[in-house]
């Protein structure tokens, strides 16, 4: 986040009409704007999290998709800590930006809601965030997709996961440097070995990760595990029709097609 080695503008999901921008950080309105992704379309706003690498745009966000706050509409979904504070982080989107929006949700584990055709359920974390969730959407025609955000390791991962297509981790740190509350490759292959799914990409990459390369941890998971698995790029869109098709940030880039 510091370095912005890598972007930390977060993941937008778009299925038709639908567009959803998950965990917004530093950058979210900039890059949402550079790729030509009018952030005054979104329809929801989904924050994991009371940290800045995932929540300093939201409120940004939140006027873009209420029309300069002219229209109280949009769902805007979000860890209690994000919305209300707690021991630990005091409250990350105002009192005054969460009125703006047209449906407010507070997650946590085991807590469902909808954005459109796309349903959701926030699912158990751990991280120093104690009201840190991860995510499941269950998208028509398309699939499961989870993301973890910031977590350990814990048992649960491994059930609330199973069944997906496709599995996005947040993986801090290469094989051999564990850290408290994050996961690093040796996690991966522990929740890969009782998930199973179709695909896997790792994102959210600290800098000792980023001194090895992702790509190299990416095959290292996939070689051990044979899960099809992806580094992240800044950029990278992953389509999910028939096959899922990875495509990177430049036109050059040669797509790779998985579970076809």
């Amino acid at each position: 986040m510091i370095t912005q080695l890598r972007r930390t503008a977060g993941i937008r999901l778009v299925y038709g009409d639908t567009d959803i921008h998950i965990d917004p950080g530093p950058g979210a309105t900039v890059f949402s704007n550079w790729a030509r992704l009018n952030p005054q379309k979104l329809d929801a706003i989904v924050v994991t999290h009371s940290h800045p690498d995932h929540y300093t745009d939201a409120e940004v966000l939140v006027e873009a998709m209420t029309h300069g706050t002219k229209d109280r509409r949009g769902v805007l979904a979000a860890s209690r800590s994000v919305l209300y504070g707690n021991d630990e982080c005091e409250k990350s989107i105002s009192s005054y930006h969460q009125g703006m929006v047209g449906s407010l949700e507070s997650l946590e584990p085991g807590y469902s809601f909808s954005v459109n055709e796309i349903d959701f359920q926030a699912v158990e974390a751990r991280h120093s965030d104690p009201d840190t969730i991860g995510l499941r959407a269950e998208v028509p025609g398309v699939g499961s997709i989870g993301y973890t955000s910031d977590t350990a390791f814990i048992p649960s991962l491994i059930e609330n996961y199973r069944g997906l297509r496709l599995l996005i981790l947040c993986v801090l740190r290469p094989r051999g440097y564990p850290l408290r509350y994050h996961l690093c490759t040796d996690d991966v292959l522990k929740v890969l070995e009782g998930v199973e799914p179709r695909c896997t990409v790792i994102t959210h990459f600290g800098m000792m990760m980023l001194r090895v390369e992702p790509e190299v941890e990416a095959s290292y998971i996939e070689d051990v595990t044979g899960i099809p698995t992806v580094a992240a790029r800044d950029g990278m869109k992953i389509v999910l029709g028939e096959a899922i098709e990875v495509r990177g940030p430049r036109k050059r880039d040669e797509p790779r097609l998985i579970d076809a």
